[in-house]
Protein backbone atom coordinates (compact mmCIF):
# COMPACT_ATOMS: atom_id res chain seq x y z
CA UNK A 1 0.00 0.00 0.00
CA UNK A 2 1.47 3.74 -0.72
CA UNK A 3 1.94 5.64 2.24
CA UNK A 4 0.24 8.95 2.27
CA UNK A 5 2.14 12.27 1.76
CA UNK A 6 3.48 13.88 5.29
CA UNK A 7 4.63 16.84 3.85
CA UNK A 8 3.57 18.79 0.54
CA UNK A 9 7.40 17.68 -0.72
CA UNK A 10 5.95 14.59 -0.23
CA UNK A 11 2.73 14.75 -2.95
CA UNK A 12 4.05 14.79 -6.24
CA UNK A 13 6.06 10.98 -5.58
CA UNK A 14 2.31 10.81 -3.76
CA UNK A 15 0.67 11.45 -7.02
CA UNK A 16 3.37 9.28 -9.30
CA UNK A 17 2.95 6.51 -7.12
CA UNK A 18 -0.92 6.74 -7.44
CA UNK A 19 -0.31 6.72 -11.57
CA UNK A 20 1.48 3.25 -11.16
CA UNK A 21 -1.30 1.79 -9.07
CA UNK A 22 -3.61 2.51 -11.71
CA UNK A 23 -1.26 1.01 -14.01
CA UNK A 24 -0.84 -2.54 -12.26
CA UNK A 25 -4.85 -2.44 -11.60
CA UNK A 26 -5.15 -3.06 -15.29
CA UNK A 27 -2.03 -5.56 -16.01
CA UNK A 28 -3.33 -8.15 -18.36
CA UNK A 29 -1.09 -10.85 -16.57
CA UNK A 30 -3.57 -10.53 -13.45
CA UNK A 31 -6.28 -10.85 -15.00
CA UNK A 32 -6.73 -12.64 -17.94
CA UNK A 33 -6.70 -16.51 -17.04
CA UNK A 34 -9.83 -16.16 -15.18
CA UNK A 35 -11.68 -15.25 -18.09
CA UNK A 36 -10.47 -17.53 -20.69
CA UNK A 37 -12.88 -19.92 -22.48
CA UNK A 38 -12.23 -23.38 -23.09
CA UNK A 39 -10.12 -25.02 -26.24
CA UNK A 40 -11.79 -25.95 -28.95
CA UNK A 41 -11.97 -29.57 -30.55
CA UNK A 42 -10.50 -27.91 -33.33
CA UNK A 43 -7.63 -24.80 -34.25
CA UNK A 44 -7.75 -22.07 -32.24
CA UNK A 45 -6.53 -18.69 -33.61
CA UNK A 46 -6.00 -15.58 -31.64
CA UNK A 47 -6.43 -12.56 -32.97
CA UNK A 48 -5.11 -9.18 -30.71
CA UNK A 49 -5.19 -5.87 -31.31
CA UNK A 50 -4.55 -2.66 -29.32
CA UNK A 51 -1.93 -1.33 -27.00
CA UNK A 52 -2.19 -4.07 -24.75
CA UNK A 53 -2.27 -6.51 -27.83
CA UNK A 54 0.69 -8.59 -27.02
CA UNK A 55 0.63 -8.37 -23.36
CA UNK A 56 -2.48 -9.92 -23.20
CA UNK A 57 -1.30 -12.62 -25.55
CA UNK A 58 1.61 -13.70 -23.67
CA UNK A 59 -0.94 -13.67 -20.99
CA UNK A 60 -3.24 -16.29 -22.95
CA UNK A 61 0.08 -18.29 -24.01
CA UNK A 62 1.47 -18.73 -20.24
CA UNK A 63 -1.97 -20.01 -19.61
CA UNK A 64 -3.33 -22.27 -22.50
CA UNK A 65 -2.72 -25.63 -22.37
CA UNK A 66 0.27 -27.26 -24.15
CA UNK A 67 -1.53 -29.83 -26.06
CA UNK A 68 -4.09 -27.72 -27.78
CA UNK A 69 -3.28 -26.09 -31.28
CA UNK A 70 -2.97 -22.21 -30.46
CA UNK A 71 -1.79 -19.63 -33.10
CA UNK A 72 -2.35 -16.06 -34.67
CA UNK A 73 -1.30 -12.85 -34.81
CA UNK A 74 -1.40 -9.54 -31.79
CA UNK A 75 -1.19 -6.09 -33.80
CA UNK A 76 0.21 -3.32 -31.14
CA UNK A 77 1.61 0.08 -31.82
CA UNK A 78 5.19 0.66 -32.48
CA UNK A 79 7.54 0.29 -29.27
CA UNK A 80 4.65 -1.52 -27.47
CA UNK A 81 5.11 -5.33 -28.50
CA UNK A 82 6.66 -8.05 -26.13
CA UNK A 83 7.86 -11.42 -27.71
CA UNK A 84 5.65 -14.08 -27.52
CA UNK A 85 6.21 -17.96 -28.68
CA UNK A 86 2.94 -19.30 -30.11
CA UNK A 87 1.32 -15.86 -31.23
CA UNK A 88 3.10 -13.59 -34.07
CA UNK A 89 3.37 -9.96 -32.75
CA UNK A 90 3.35 -7.10 -35.37
CA UNK A 91 4.00 -3.81 -34.31
CA UNK A 92 2.48 -0.50 -36.69
CA UNK A 93 1.30 3.38 -36.30
CA UNK A 94 -1.18 4.64 -33.86
CA UNK A 95 -2.94 6.98 -33.86
CA UNK A 96 -2.71 7.49 -38.01
CA UNK A 97 -2.55 3.75 -39.59
CA UNK A 98 0.42 2.84 -41.39
CA UNK A 99 0.67 -0.28 -44.66
CA UNK A 100 1.83 -2.43 -41.63
CA UNK A 101 -1.31 -2.07 -40.42
CA UNK A 102 -3.21 -2.64 -43.15
CA UNK A 103 -0.87 -5.63 -43.90
CA UNK A 104 -2.04 -7.27 -40.75
CA UNK A 105 -5.15 -6.44 -40.80
CA UNK A 106 -5.71 -8.29 -44.31
CA UNK A 107 -3.88 -11.25 -42.75
CA UNK A 108 -5.97 -11.36 -39.43
CA UNK A 109 -9.15 -11.61 -41.81
CA UNK A 110 -8.17 -14.19 -43.80
CA UNK A 111 -6.76 -16.52 -40.49
CA UNK A 112 -10.88 -15.97 -39.44
CA UNK A 113 -12.25 -16.69 -43.01
CA UNK A 114 -10.10 -20.06 -42.35
CA UNK A 115 -11.85 -21.34 -39.02
CA UNK A 116 -14.87 -23.85 -38.94
CA UNK A 117 -17.31 -24.93 -36.44
CA UNK A 118 -14.34 -27.20 -34.58
CA UNK A 119 -12.61 -23.79 -34.42
CA UNK A 120 -12.09 -21.11 -31.95
CA UNK A 121 -11.52 -17.24 -32.47
CA UNK A 122 -9.86 -15.91 -29.40
CA UNK A 123 -10.10 -12.27 -30.03
CA UNK A 124 -8.09 -9.81 -27.24
CA UNK A 125 -9.09 -6.31 -27.51
CA UNK A 126 -7.42 -2.90 -26.12
CA UNK A 127 -7.50 0.70 -26.64
CA UNK A 128 -5.47 1.50 -29.79
CA UNK A 129 -7.07 -0.77 -32.09
CA UNK A 130 -9.45 0.89 -33.99
CA UNK A 131 -6.47 3.04 -35.39
CA UNK A 132 -4.16 -0.23 -35.99
CA UNK A 133 -6.63 -2.43 -37.81
CA UNK A 134 -6.20 -0.03 -40.90
CA UNK A 135 -8.53 -2.48 -43.24
CA UNK A 136 -10.39 -0.06 -45.38
CA UNK A 137 -13.77 -1.03 -47.30
CA UNK A 138 -13.46 -1.51 -51.24
CA UNK A 139 -13.06 1.03 -52.97
CA UNK A 140 -11.43 3.34 -50.16
CA UNK A 141 -7.49 3.36 -49.91
CA UNK A 142 -5.71 3.12 -47.38
CA UNK A 143 -4.04 6.55 -47.58
CA UNK A 144 -7.76 8.29 -47.45
CA UNK A 145 -8.90 6.13 -44.74
CA UNK A 146 -5.44 7.44 -43.33
CA UNK A 147 -6.66 10.81 -44.25
CA UNK A 148 -9.82 10.45 -42.78
CA UNK A 149 -8.40 9.30 -39.35
CA UNK A 150 -6.60 12.55 -39.21
CA UNK A 151 -9.81 14.78 -39.76
CA UNK A 152 -11.14 12.79 -36.76
CA UNK A 153 -8.30 13.50 -34.39
CA UNK A 154 -8.06 16.89 -35.23
CA UNK A 155 -12.15 17.30 -35.23
CA UNK A 156 -12.91 17.32 -31.24
CA UNK A 157 -15.18 14.29 -31.99
CA UNK A 158 -15.42 11.99 -28.93
CA UNK A 159 -13.83 8.40 -29.30
CA UNK A 160 -17.57 6.75 -29.64
CA UNK A 161 -18.47 9.08 -32.71
CA UNK A 162 -14.44 8.90 -34.27
CA UNK A 163 -15.59 5.23 -34.45
CA UNK A 164 -18.95 4.98 -35.46
CA UNK A 165 -17.75 6.58 -38.39
CA UNK A 166 -14.34 4.50 -38.50
CA UNK A 167 -16.54 1.32 -39.04
CA UNK A 168 -18.44 2.08 -41.57
CA UNK A 169 -15.72 2.46 -43.69
CA UNK A 170 -14.02 -0.91 -42.92
CA UNK A 171 -13.50 -4.26 -44.12
CA UNK A 172 -13.09 -5.85 -40.27
CA UNK A 173 -14.35 -3.39 -37.34
CA UNK A 174 -18.17 -3.17 -36.84
CA UNK A 175 -18.50 -6.68 -36.01
CA UNK A 176 -16.94 -7.87 -39.82
CA UNK A 177 -14.07 -9.89 -38.36
CA UNK A 178 -17.21 -12.21 -36.72
CA UNK A 179 -19.13 -12.19 -39.76
CA UNK A 180 -15.33 -13.65 -41.81
CA UNK A 181 -15.14 -16.36 -38.90
CA UNK A 182 -18.62 -17.60 -38.39
CA UNK A 183 -19.44 -20.77 -37.91
CA UNK A 184 -16.76 -20.45 -35.67
CA UNK A 185 -17.10 -20.06 -31.89
CA UNK A 186 -15.94 -16.53 -31.13
CA UNK A 187 -14.40 -15.62 -27.40
CA UNK A 188 -14.33 -11.51 -26.96
CA UNK A 189 -11.65 -10.57 -24.06
CA UNK A 190 -11.39 -6.78 -23.94
CA UNK A 191 -9.47 -4.36 -21.84
CA UNK A 192 -11.62 -0.89 -21.87
CA UNK A 193 -10.46 2.26 -22.74
CA UNK A 194 -14.01 4.17 -23.48
CA UNK A 195 -16.15 6.21 -21.19
CA UNK A 196 -19.42 3.60 -20.86
CA UNK A 197 -17.19 0.60 -21.71
CA UNK A 198 -19.40 -0.29 -24.60
CA UNK A 199 -18.58 -3.48 -26.56
CA UNK A 200 -19.38 -2.45 -29.62
CA UNK A 201 -16.48 1.34 -29.02
CA UNK A 202 -13.91 -0.41 -28.06
CA UNK A 203 -11.41 -0.89 -31.13
CA UNK A 204 -14.56 -0.13 -33.04
CA UNK A 205 -16.10 -3.46 -32.61
CA UNK A 206 -14.18 -6.31 -34.62
CA UNK A 207 -16.45 -9.23 -32.98
CA UNK A 208 -19.77 -7.42 -31.65
CA UNK A 209 -22.77 -6.43 -32.96
CA UNK A 210 -22.62 -2.57 -34.25
CA UNK A 211 -25.69 -0.31 -33.07
CA UNK A 212 -24.80 2.52 -35.11
CA UNK A 213 -25.92 2.47 -38.91
CA UNK A 214 -24.11 4.57 -41.80
CA UNK A 215 -26.70 7.59 -41.02
CA UNK A 216 -24.65 8.19 -38.39
CA UNK A 217 -22.14 8.01 -39.40
CA UNK A 218 -22.88 10.64 -42.43
CA UNK A 219 -24.33 12.60 -39.41
CA UNK A 220 -21.20 12.94 -37.48
CA UNK A 221 -19.06 14.21 -40.76
CA UNK A 222 -21.59 16.69 -41.30
CA UNK A 223 -21.54 17.83 -37.47
CA UNK A 224 -17.97 18.64 -37.34
CA UNK A 225 -17.95 19.45 -40.86
CA UNK A 226 -15.37 16.98 -41.54
CA UNK A 227 -13.93 17.02 -45.56
CA UNK A 228 -13.82 13.27 -46.64
CA UNK A 229 -12.58 12.32 -50.12
CA UNK A 230 -14.79 11.31 -52.38
CA UNK A 231 -14.96 7.78 -52.06
CA UNK A 232 -15.49 7.69 -48.36
CA UNK A 233 -18.76 9.52 -49.52
CA UNK A 234 -19.34 7.51 -52.43
CA UNK A 235 -19.32 4.09 -50.16
CA UNK A 236 -20.92 5.19 -47.42
CA UNK A 237 -24.13 6.08 -49.83
CA UNK A 238 -23.89 3.00 -51.90
CA UNK A 239 -25.80 0.70 -49.51
CA UNK A 240 -22.55 -1.58 -49.01
CA UNK A 241 -21.39 0.33 -45.59
CA UNK A 242 -24.06 -0.94 -43.06
CA UNK A 243 -22.50 -3.06 -40.46
CA UNK A 244 -24.07 -6.74 -38.46
CA UNK A 245 -26.58 -5.68 -35.97
CA UNK A 246 -27.92 -7.82 -32.78
CA UNK A 247 -30.05 -9.85 -35.11
CA UNK A 248 -27.00 -10.97 -37.40
CA UNK A 249 -26.80 -15.06 -37.17
CA UNK A 250 -23.08 -14.39 -36.55
CA UNK A 251 -23.08 -13.63 -33.11
CA UNK A 252 -24.98 -16.87 -32.41
CA UNK A 253 -22.14 -18.41 -30.87
CA UNK A 254 -20.07 -15.51 -29.39
CA UNK A 255 -19.27 -14.42 -26.19
CA UNK A 256 -17.57 -11.14 -24.65
CA UNK A 257 -15.60 -10.36 -21.72
CA UNK A 258 -14.74 -7.28 -19.89
CA UNK A 259 -11.64 -8.13 -18.18
CA UNK A 260 -11.00 -4.61 -16.75
CA UNK A 261 -12.49 -1.26 -16.92
CA UNK A 262 -11.17 2.31 -16.55
CA UNK A 263 -13.78 1.61 -13.40
CA UNK A 264 -11.48 -0.80 -12.20
CA UNK A 265 -8.57 1.18 -12.20
CA UNK A 266 -10.27 4.11 -10.29
CA UNK A 267 -12.10 1.87 -7.15
CA UNK A 268 -8.78 0.07 -7.12
CA UNK A 269 -6.64 3.40 -6.57
CA UNK A 270 -9.66 4.78 -4.18
CA UNK A 271 -9.39 1.36 -1.84
CA UNK A 272 -5.75 2.01 -1.61
CA UNK A 273 -6.00 5.25 -0.54
CA UNK A 274 -9.18 4.85 1.69
CA UNK A 275 -7.43 1.88 3.21
CA UNK A 276 -4.65 4.49 4.52
CA UNK A 277 -7.29 6.96 5.92
CA UNK A 278 -7.07 9.35 3.27
CA UNK A 279 -10.66 11.09 2.12
CA UNK A 280 -11.24 10.06 -1.59
CA UNK A 281 -13.73 11.99 -3.77
CA UNK A 282 -14.15 10.13 -7.44
CA UNK A 283 -16.14 11.49 -10.15
CA UNK A 284 -15.68 8.47 -11.87
CA UNK A 285 -13.95 6.83 -14.53
CA UNK A 286 -16.02 8.42 -17.46
CA UNK A 287 -15.52 12.09 -18.11
CA UNK A 288 -15.42 13.32 -21.18
CA UNK A 289 -15.13 17.08 -22.73
CA UNK A 290 -12.22 19.74 -24.31
CA UNK A 291 -9.06 19.24 -21.91
CA UNK A 292 -9.18 22.72 -21.13
CA UNK A 293 -12.39 22.92 -19.73
CA UNK A 294 -12.59 20.07 -17.56
CA UNK A 295 -9.49 21.15 -16.16
CA UNK A 296 -10.79 24.77 -15.21
CA UNK A 297 -14.00 23.06 -13.66
CA UNK A 298 -11.83 20.56 -11.41
CA UNK A 299 -9.85 23.78 -10.88
CA UNK A 300 -13.04 25.54 -9.27
CA UNK A 301 -13.76 21.98 -7.24
CA UNK A 302 -10.31 21.53 -5.85
CA UNK A 303 -10.53 25.11 -4.39
CA UNK A 304 -14.03 24.81 -2.69
CA UNK A 305 -12.75 20.94 -1.43
CA UNK A 306 -9.44 22.91 0.68
CA UNK A 307 -11.93 24.42 2.93
CA UNK A 308 -12.56 20.73 4.18
CA UNK A 309 -11.63 19.56 7.54
CA UNK A 310 -9.16 16.96 6.18
CA UNK A 311 -7.17 16.45 3.15
CA UNK A 312 -8.51 15.20 0.04
CA UNK A 313 -7.56 12.91 -2.65
CA UNK A 314 -10.14 13.57 -6.18
CA UNK A 315 -9.42 10.80 -8.74
CA UNK A 316 -10.89 10.88 -11.68
CA UNK A 317 -10.57 8.95 -15.18
CA UNK A 318 -12.05 9.05 -19.13
CA UNK A 319 -11.19 10.48 -21.97
CA UNK A 320 -11.59 14.30 -22.48
CA UNK A 321 -10.69 15.58 -26.54
CA UNK A 322 -8.50 18.36 -27.55
CA UNK A 323 -9.94 20.29 -30.47
CA UNK A 324 -7.31 22.01 -32.93
CA UNK A 325 -8.91 25.31 -34.28
CA UNK A 326 -7.81 25.91 -38.12
CA UNK A 327 -6.32 29.50 -37.23
CA UNK A 328 -4.65 28.62 -33.79
CA UNK A 329 -0.74 27.64 -33.55
CA UNK A 330 -0.22 23.90 -33.34
CA UNK A 331 2.40 22.79 -30.54
CA UNK A 332 3.17 19.55 -29.35
CA UNK A 333 1.08 18.05 -26.24
CA UNK A 334 -2.33 15.15 -25.61
CA UNK A 335 -5.17 16.08 -23.76
CA UNK A 336 -3.69 14.99 -20.20
CA UNK A 337 -0.97 17.69 -20.45
CA UNK A 338 -3.56 19.95 -21.72
CA UNK A 339 -6.15 19.52 -19.15
CA UNK A 340 -2.83 19.65 -16.53
CA UNK A 341 -2.11 23.34 -17.67
CA UNK A 342 -5.41 25.03 -17.82
CA UNK A 343 -6.46 23.44 -14.26
CA UNK A 344 -2.48 25.66 -13.18
CA UNK A 345 -3.94 28.35 -14.81
CA UNK A 346 -7.22 28.28 -13.12
CA UNK A 347 -6.11 27.65 -9.86
CA UNK A 348 -3.12 30.70 -9.99
CA UNK A 349 -0.50 29.18 -7.44
CA UNK A 350 -3.50 28.35 -5.04
CA UNK A 351 -1.66 26.74 -2.06
CA UNK A 352 -1.67 23.60 -0.88
CA UNK A 353 -3.45 21.68 -4.53
CA UNK A 354 -1.55 19.51 -6.93
CA UNK A 355 -2.35 17.05 -9.60
CA UNK A 356 -1.36 14.38 -11.58
CA UNK A 357 -2.85 13.36 -15.19
CA UNK A 358 -1.57 10.80 -17.19
CA UNK A 359 -2.47 8.20 -19.84
CA UNK A 360 -1.97 4.61 -18.44
CA UNK A 361 -0.58 3.14 -21.59
CA UNK A 362 1.89 5.90 -21.35
CA UNK A 363 1.16 7.66 -24.16
CA UNK A 364 -0.58 10.98 -23.89
CA UNK A 365 -1.46 11.86 -27.69
CA UNK A 366 1.29 11.61 -29.63
CA UNK A 367 4.41 12.47 -27.84
CA UNK A 368 6.64 10.37 -25.52
CA UNK A 369 5.36 11.33 -22.23
CA UNK A 370 2.87 9.65 -20.03
CA UNK A 371 1.41 12.96 -18.80
CA UNK A 372 2.35 15.76 -16.39
CA UNK A 373 2.38 16.84 -13.02
CA UNK A 374 1.26 20.48 -11.76
CA UNK A 375 2.37 21.95 -8.26
CA UNK A 376 1.35 25.09 -6.47
CA UNK A 377 4.72 27.13 -8.09
CA UNK A 378 3.96 25.29 -11.40
CA UNK A 379 3.26 28.87 -12.93
CA UNK A 380 5.82 31.23 -10.84
CA UNK A 381 8.61 29.05 -12.29
CA UNK A 382 7.27 29.25 -15.39
CA UNK A 383 7.07 32.44 -15.20
CA UNK A 384 11.17 32.84 -14.15
CA UNK A 385 12.15 30.85 -17.10
CA UNK A 386 9.73 33.06 -19.60
CA UNK A 387 7.03 30.97 -20.52
CA UNK A 388 3.60 32.40 -21.04
CA UNK A 389 1.11 30.11 -19.98
CA UNK A 390 -2.21 31.68 -21.40
CA UNK A 391 -0.20 31.88 -25.03
CA UNK A 392 1.28 28.04 -24.63
CA UNK A 393 -2.10 26.60 -24.11
CA UNK A 394 -3.92 28.55 -26.75
CA UNK A 395 -1.33 27.11 -29.00
CA UNK A 396 -1.73 23.53 -27.67
CA UNK A 397 2.05 23.56 -26.71
CA UNK A 398 1.25 21.88 -23.18
CA UNK A 399 4.10 19.66 -23.58
CA UNK A 400 6.77 21.86 -24.45
CA UNK A 401 5.83 23.95 -21.28
CA UNK A 402 5.93 21.16 -19.12
CA UNK A 403 9.02 19.69 -20.59
CA UNK A 404 10.89 23.00 -19.79
CA UNK A 405 9.66 22.83 -16.69
CA UNK A 406 11.14 18.88 -15.95
CA UNK A 407 7.06 18.18 -15.06
CA UNK A 408 6.59 15.33 -17.54
CA UNK A 409 6.02 12.05 -16.46
CA UNK A 410 7.73 9.23 -18.79
CA UNK A 411 7.18 5.55 -18.06
CA UNK A 412 7.42 4.16 -22.00
CA UNK A 413 4.98 1.51 -23.51
CA UNK A 414 3.04 0.04 -20.40
CA UNK A 415 1.50 -2.35 -22.68
CA UNK A 416 -2.12 -1.83 -21.18
CA UNK A 417 -4.88 0.77 -21.53
CA UNK A 418 -8.03 1.91 -19.46
CA UNK A 419 -8.06 5.14 -20.50
CA UNK A 420 -6.40 8.40 -18.51
CA UNK A 421 -5.92 8.93 -14.71
CA UNK A 422 -6.34 11.94 -12.71
CA UNK A 423 -5.69 12.85 -9.39
CA UNK A 424 -5.63 15.84 -7.50
CA UNK A 425 -4.14 16.21 -3.83
CA UNK A 426 -6.14 19.03 -1.87
CA UNK A 427 -4.37 20.24 1.51
CA UNK A 428 -6.52 21.09 3.94
CA UNK A 429 -5.91 24.97 4.08
CA UNK A 430 -5.10 26.09 7.85
CA UNK A 431 -8.09 29.09 8.91
CA UNK A 432 -10.12 29.47 11.88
Amino acid sequence: MIAPPKTDKDVPSYLTSLFQAAIDAANPASRIAGFLPRPPRGRTVLIAAGKAASSMARAVEEAWPLDSDLSGVALTRYGHGIKCTRVEVIEAAHPVPDNRGHDAAVRMLAQAKTLGPDDLLLFLVSGGGSALLALPAEGISIDEKKQVNRTLLLSGAPIGEMNVVRKHLSAIKGGRLAQAAAPARIATLAISDVPGDDPSTIASGPTVPDPSTVEDALAIIEKYGMAVPETVSTHLHSGKAETPDSTSPVFANSEFHMICTPSDMIKAVHSQAESKDIDVLSLGADIEGEARVVGTRHAEMARQTSKSQRSVLILSGGETTVTVDSGSVSGKGGRNCEYLLALAIELDGAAGIHAVAADTDGIDGSEDNAGAIISPDTLKRARKMGLDAEHMLASHDSYTFFERLGDLIKTGPTRTNVNDFRAIWVTRTEGP
